[in-house]
């Protein structure tokens, strides 16, 4: 009897986590800078949590900080793939939680800097449970997305799982694939899997071993979001974007259908290299999928929970100074045990 309210010390939590910033945004707004500018504040690293910046030679496309910038502050998660090979989600949250211990135990925050909120989630959450990739099935999706075009996939995987559907664009080949190869192979939706893992409760689940502040930044203006998206996208055609790609095009390994080259940005360049049309169209639709994807990454933001809103201007419309900026991000932050 005496040891039944007894606790094992080796899972013992510690009294005082360890903290974890999470800064989210859509694209272009501005996560990069403030991320810099508050490791300037305290001790700080920066874990990427971008699915195209893990590629080597997809820089400018990216966004992808710059030398001074790398050297400047540690990243992790940044150049550790070619663009040949995948980086799934899972991969991720093996990586990401692993940078994270490492970053902690020599007394430093991990900021974790990025866009793609699949893998935010994933993190937060834990990942489901998923059977190992299948070839065969995998082809014949891919068969399937070839003589009737991935919208006609996605609309097979809403008819077994609509919620998965309902959250990934009819042409988001990688995922559309893998959502519908999962229930294929199993007989089982993702959702399903992963309402059982949800269930299974884990005392190593990341959210339990940290003390995270989740912030996101964006304008409350979306037209003022979609000028920088044009601006940006402009400047990293003068930087070099299309000679860029082109080298990647001269490879001869790659194609659109790898997760790399589908990056927006990236693929409608792809396009314009394999003559589908004119450069200066080519631009403008890479713009438009920027905004797209701007959109998404709002939607996700909105649905999130205990999210802390760092806005870039004011209700009047006028932008706020850097410094503006990073006090109310310190504000959410705080400074006491950082």
């Amino acid at each position: 009897m005496a040891g039944m309210n007894q606790t094992d010390s080796s899972h013992k939590q510690p009294d005082v986590l360890p903290r974890a910033i999470f800064l989210m945004g859509p694209t272009a707004s501005g996560k990069t800078d403030l991320a810099l500018a508050l490791t300037k504040e305290f001790a700080a690293e920066i874990i990427s949590v971008d699915s195209a910046l893990v590629y080597r030679g997809m820089d400018i496309g990216s966004a992808k900080p710059s030398a001074e910038e790398l050297a400047l502050v540690p990243h992790h998660l940044v150049d550790i793939r070619d663009p040949t090979e995948p980086f799934s989600a899972a991969e991720f949250c093996t990586a990401a939680q692993a940078a994270a211990a490492d970053i902690t135990s020599r007394g430093k925050v991990p900021i974790f800097v990025g866009g793609t909120m699949l893998y935010f989630k994933a993190l937060l959450e834990g990942m489901a449970d998923m059977p190992a990739a299948d070839p065969k099935i995998r082809q014949e999706i891919e068969t399937l997305a070839s003589q009737s075009g991935w919208p006609a996939v996605h609309e097979r995987l809403a008819q077994v799982d609509p919620e998965t559907a309902a959250q990934i664009h009819p042409n988001h080949s990688q995922r559309l694939s893998r959502a519908l190869e999962v229930y294929l192979k199993t007989g089982e939706t993702m959702t399903e899997l992963r309402r059982k893992q949800h269930q299974r409760e884990s005392s190593s689940d990341f959210s339990r071993c940290y003390d995270i502040v989740q912030l996101a930044i964006a304008p409350r203006d979306r037209s003022i979001l979609h000028q920088r998206i044009a601006q940006r996208y402009k400047m990293m055609i003068e930087a070099g974007l299309l000679e860029e790609v082109r080298g990647l095009y001269r490879r001869g390994d790659l194609d659109d259908g790898k997760p790399s080259v589908r990056a927006v940005g990236y693929r409608q360049i792809w396009q314009y290299l394999d003559g589908e049309w004119d450069l200066d169209t080519a631009i403008e639709k890479a713009i438009i999928a920027t905004r797209q994807l701007a959109k998404r990454q709002l939607t996700w933001l909105r649905s999130w929970d205990e999210l802390n809103w760092v806005y870039t201007d004011k209700d009047s419309g006028q932008l706020l100074s850097k410094d503006e900026i990073i006090h109310q991000a310190m504000g959410f932050i705080g400074r006491n045990d950082l």
